[in-house]
């Protein structure tokens, strides 16, 4: 079991976090989250995947142009500012952004200016200490950098056309010709590694500190990536695309009880036999870096390491897939070898077969089991019911693709949902009251981990809603105000944390519901 004691977390992304800058940041609020998780009796710090995210056309961490990159609008100016990089001056803005949620836009537009300053001071008036951590940087991450930063530069360059559009002589990686480009976009090329160095300096800083503090962050990879992206365009072998460089077959989920066509995300799928003559090195790479990032990895989408549902390109619904088999198992093999147990949960939501089930029971992984899931029509057999729970498995009261607790019980609970919820916690229940009544039963649960989002412990509804499924427009914006995580919510749940046993020392007494 990965899990070493029975403990509790909480659900928030880097980019929920408070600032002035209009979007959350690993800055001073991010080391003040920490403190309030340590004073909270919480282990864990739950985020989404850190990679950039596509904002002229979507926010999702979960669709970026980077497999490793690390998301710029996530470094923060008053850090930059405390290690002489930006002057103070430089922070003074007339601009107002909201306080409750982001802007991607206008964030990305203000940040990008101000990261182009930093790296002027880191070009003309740089210590001697920064300037050797970067170069030590550039070495150690150059297998995926060299060609995220020219990747980068090259899009902006070209106008930000796909890279299937670009010249064909940088479009196929011709040596000569990439050359010449690098020369005359030598400093934005930099600029690109100078913002990862950036990233990852801060980050690990706040890891550093947070582990010190006795807060493991337990971070996301997705499985797939975005066709327009420098994982695909550096390493084309590896992906199901014709000589043009486009898709032949693209990624979904098949048809089921919440829609007819199914799912259809449209990125490519892998090309497996190429990669196992490869040894799956870039799939190695990916898995053995993020587990460096993070000191639990939750691999989204998990029934892929099985089977995964395979569309031909340019259907415009996933009707006509078919299920793939997958070498997850050989992949896991290799991990194991050098991590092992394996630090890592298996995201098993939605219609999981016996093989799936398998393959997680073979390498020992938890799963994840979702309160909201759990008060449908049969009870008693239902998986993600309380008494069925089993020790090795992460329990949440519902994810960032989920609505609030609140939100769920005032605009998706049907009266059959809510009368089995009541019957079941022997509560009486109502808006006020009803995430504490579904905390009590996450922080109850045997489950070795329970981890609630911090929408859940304020008692929010569904205006607080992280991400909305198959929807494209108003996701991943929402933020924890300034001062919204107040002390008395804190109180509240290290109470309810040391009732349940899933920290050392507290209050044990029950508040009323």
């Amino acid at each position: 079991m990965i899990i070493p004691k029975r403990s509790s977390g909480l659900l928030l992304h880097i980019s929920s976090l408070p600032s002035r800058f209009g979007i959350g940041d690993m800055g001073p609020e991010a080391y003040k989250f920490c403190d309030l998780l340590v004073e909270a009796g919480q282990r864990y710090w739950q985020i989404l995947p850190l990679n950039p995210t596509e904002h002229e056309y979507s926010n999702s961490p979960y669709s970026s142009h980077s497999a490793f990159a690390g998301n710029p609008l996530l470094i923060s100016p008053e850090l930059l500012q405390q290690d002489g990089l930006l002057h103070a001056k430089d922070l003074q803005s007339s601009k107002e952004f909201p306080e409750d949620k982001v802007d991607f836009k206008t964030v990305a537009k203000y940040k990008i200016a101000l990261l182009k300053k930093s790296y002027k001071f880191f070009k003309s008036e740089l210590p001697d200490g920064i300037w050797k951590e970067f170069t030590l940087f550039q070495k150690s991450n150059q297998t995926w950098l060299d060609d995220f930063a020219r990747f980068s530069a090259y899009k902006a360059h070209f106008s930000h056309k796909s890279w299937v559009e670009w010249p064909e002589e940088i479009k196929y990686r011709e040596e000569e010709a990439m050359k010449q480009l690098d020369v005359e976009l030598e400093d934005e090329i930099e600029f690109e590694e100078y913002l990862q160095f950036l990233v990852l300096r801060q980050w690990q800083k706040l890891k550093a500190y947070c582990n010190n503090k006795g807060i493991s962050f337990f971070g996301d990879m997705p499985f797939y990536v975005s066709h327009d992206s420098s994982d695909v365009w550096a390493h084309s072998k590896y992906f199901k695309l014709d000589r043009d460089g486009n898709p032949t077959g693209v990624s979904g989920v098949p048809p089921d009880y919440f829609s007819e066509t199914g799912q259809l995300w449209g990125t490519p799928v892998f090309d497996w036999e190429t990669m196992e003559k490869h040894n799956f090195d870039w799939w190695i790479e990916r898995i053995e870096y993020n587990l460096k990032l993070f000191d639990l990895l939750r691999l989204d989408h998990f029934r892929a390491f099985s089977a995964y549902w395979e569309v031909p390109a340019g259907d415009k619904d996933a009707i006509n897939g078919e299920w793939v088999k997958s070498p997850g198992d050989k992949i896991l093999q290799l991990i194991k070898k050098k991590h092992h147990p394996m630090p890592i949960i298996a995201e098993d939501l939605g219609e999981i077969d016996q093989p799936v089930r398998d393959l997680m029971k073979k390498f020992d992984l938890p799963g994840m089991l979702v309160l909201l899931f759990a008060f449908g029509e049969d009870i008693s057999s239902n998986p993600y019911a309380p008494h069925n729970h089993s020790v090795n498995s992460i329990v949440y009261t519902g994810t960032h693709d989920n609505n609030t607790v609140r939100g769920w019980y005032e605009k998706q609970a049907s009266a059959g949902d809510k009368h089995r919820l009541s019957e079941y916690s022997n509560h009486k229940l109502s808006s006020n009251n009803v995430a504490d009544v579904m905390m009590h039963l996450a922080l109850g649960s045997v489950a070795q981990l329970a981890i609630l989002p911090v929408q859940d412990v304020l008692r929010l509804g569904a205006d607080a809603v992280m991400n909305v499924p198959s929807t494209s427009k108003g996701n991943w914006e929402w933020r924890l105000k300034p001062k919204q995580f107040t002390q008395q919510a804190i109180k509240h749940l290290h109470e309810m944390t040391a009732l349940y046993g899933r920290c050392d020392t507290g209050n044990t007494s029950i508040n009323n519901l």
